[in-house]
């Protein structure tokens, strides 16, 4: 059985501690938190502390807080020579204090508390500082998911960006869809199965296959109807540029 102490309190940190408490692999056996109010209905309070000298033994220390507080926690952990993980998309390993041995454990996923997530399907990112404590943190990973992979600092940047652009972004996007919806009492719902078939389509086309709308086609007519309809200068702005990146892509 693997022994964790998860040190953090928000969405990721209270998925992970969730998921690490129901999996009979693994033993959760402490979790720090500033507050142990941030993880009422999560874990027992008992298993939650707010000292990092009261910090247990174990075999992994998950530090899962903000990319700026990474460094500060790891400075606190009053251990040497353990293997101690954070759960950045963005940060490397050696944020963490080199009095531990480190490395990434870094789920590929949108988080939020009040969502659950199917942790088996979320892919777990993985880096060690040495090579010998990549199995450690391999087979935590494995415990919790299905889908595992081996990503270098420089990979997993370039992963970070690109969720940025088919999470954040395109979240953005349906955003701006609700606005105009509501702009016009148009149920947003009506948008949902096209949303639900655009990212369905992505499974068995590449997305340079999938794409189809005015800008593929270079539809001249109807981008400038929708132009002249857009009212929003920030909207307007995101369609121009967008339209000409739909056009100006490469064909495979």
């Amino acid at each position: 059985m693997i022994k964790v102490v998860l040190l953090g309190s928000g969405n990721v940190a209270s998925h992970l501690i969730k998921v690490m408490e129901a999996n009979a692999a693994i033993d959760l056996v402490q979790v720090y938190a500033r507050s142990k109010k941030s993880l009422e209905n999560i874990i027992d309070s008992n298993k939650v502390t707010t000292s990092f000298a009261d910090l247990k033994e174990a075999n992994i220390y998950v530090i899962s807080v903000s990319d700026k507080a990474i460094e500060e926690v790891s400075n606190q952990i009053p251990f040497t020579h353990k293997l101690v993980v954070h759960t950045s998309g963005t940060m490397g390993f050696d944020v963490i204090n080199p009095k531990n041995k480190r490395g990434v454990f870094y789920p590929l996923q949108t988080f939020s508390k009040s969502k659950e997530v199917e942790m088996k399907s979320v892919p777990f990112c993985l880096e060690t500082e040495n090579v010998e404590d990549y199995k450690t943190i391999e087979n935590l990973a494995k415990s919790l998911s299905n889908s595992v992979y081996a990503i270098n600092g420089e990979q997993r940047k370039s992963l970070h960006i690109s969720a940025v652009f088919v999470s954040n972004f395109a979240n953005h996007m349906y955003q701006i869809g609700n606005a105009l919806c509501e702009e016009n009492n148009v149920p947003f719902a009506i948008l949902q199965p096209l949303i639900e078939e655009t990212a369905n389509k992505i499974k068995t086309l590449t997305p340079t296959e999938a794409q189809t709308g005015p800008a593929i086609r270079k539809d001249e007519p109807t981008i400038q109807k929708h132009l002249e309809a857009l009212e929003n200068p920030i909207y307007k702005e995101l369609y121009q540029k967008i339209t000409l990146s739909i056009q100006n892509v490469k064909k495979l």
